[in-house]
C-alpha cells in the first residue's frame, strides 16, 4: 500500500499546488492551463485521444515486432561468426546514434509521401532495433564457461550448442532488450509522427501538433497525459511478461 499511496499522494500535492498557483497568479490558459482545465479538455476529447493513442500504440507494437525479427535474426547470424560481428556492430551503433530527425526525410521519401504510416513504422523500428540486437548478441555470447566445456566434453554439435546452451542463456538479456525497446518504440513512433507524419498518420503526435497550432494548450497537455499513461501501461505490461517468462525459464 505504501508503494502505491506514496506516488499518488505526491502527484495529488503537485497537482493541487499547480492548480492554486494558476488561479492565484491568473496565468493565461494558453500559457499554462490549470489541471482542472486539462481534465476538462481530456473529458471533452477522450474518444479522439484514445483513438490516437491506439494508433500510436499499434504503430509502436508493429515496429517492435519488425525490429525484433530483424534484430534477433541478425544477432543469431552474427554470433556464429566473429568476423561478421566486427563488420556489422559498428554499422548498428552508427544507426543507433544517428538522430531520428536526420534520417526521417529520407525514410519518408522511400516509403512514399502518400504513405506516411509506413515511414512512421520504419522509423520506430529503427529506434527499437539496437536494444534488441545488443541484448540478443550479448546473451548469446554470455555462456557459462563450465557448461561450454561440458558440451565440448560430450562432443556436442554446433546446432546442439546453439539450441541447448546459447539460446537458453540469452533469454534474460533478450527479454530486457525487448523491454527497453518497447519504450523506445513508443518514443520513436511519436518523434516519427512529428517529423514524417501528416494527417494520414493521426497518432498522439498529430493531436499535439493540431492543438498547438490552434493554441489549445489544455488539449496539448491532455494528449501528453494520454501519452504518458500509454507509456506507463506498456512498460508495466512488458515487465509483467518478463517476470512470467523468466519464472518459466527458471522452472518455477
Amino acid at each position: 500500500m505504501k508503494r502505491v499511496l506514496a506516488p499518488l499522494i505526491l502527484i495529488a500535492v503537485l497537482l493541487g499546488g499547480w492548480e492554486m498557483a494558476c488561479r492565484a497568479l491568473a496565468v493565461p490558459a494558453y500559457l499554462l492551463p490549470a489541471p482542472s482545465a486539462i481534465g476538462s479538455a481530456f473529458l471533452a476529447n477522450w474518444p479522439l485521444l484514445l483513438g490516437s493513442a491506439w494508433a500510436t500504440l499499434s504503430t509502436a507494437l508493429l515496429a517492435l515486432v519488425i525490429a525484433s525479427l530483424v534484430a534477433c535474426a541478425l544477432a543469431l547470424t552474427v554470433s556464429l561468426n566473429s568476423l561478421l560481428e566486427d563488420a556489422i556492430r559498428p554499422i548498428a551503433v552508427t544507426l543507433q546514434v544517428t538522430p531520428l530527425v536526420a534520417i526521417a526525410p529520407l525514410v519518408t521519401i522511400w516509403a512514399g509521401i502518400e504513405h506516411p504510416e509506413r515511414a512512421v513504422i520504419g522509423l520506430a523500428a529503427v529506434v527499437a532495433f539496437f536494444p534488441i540486437f545488443s541484448g540478443a548478441l550479448t546473451g548469446l555470447k554470455a555462456v557459462d564457461p563450465d557448461l561450454a566445456r561440458l558440451f565440448d566434453l560430450y562432443g556436442a554439435t554446433p546446432w546442439q550448442r546453439l539450441i541447448r546452451l546459447r539460446l537458453p542463456s540469452a533469454v534474460p538479456a533478450l527479454l530486457e532488450g525487448h523491454k527497453v525497446a518497447a519504450g523506445l518504440a513508443v518514443i520513436g513512433a511519436v518523434v516519427a509522427e512529428f517529423v514524417a507524419g501528416s494527417g494520414g498518420a493521426q497518432g498522439l503526435a498529430w493531436r499535439i501538433l493540431e492543438a498547438y497550432n490552434r493554441l489549445q494548450t489544455a488539449k496539448v497537455f491532455a494528449a501528453l497525459v494520454t501519452l504518458a499513461v500509454l507509456g506507463v501501461v506498456l512498460h508495466a505490461a512488458m515487465e509483467w511478461i518478463e517476470r512470467r517468462l523468466l519464472d518459466t525459464w527458471r522452472g518455477r
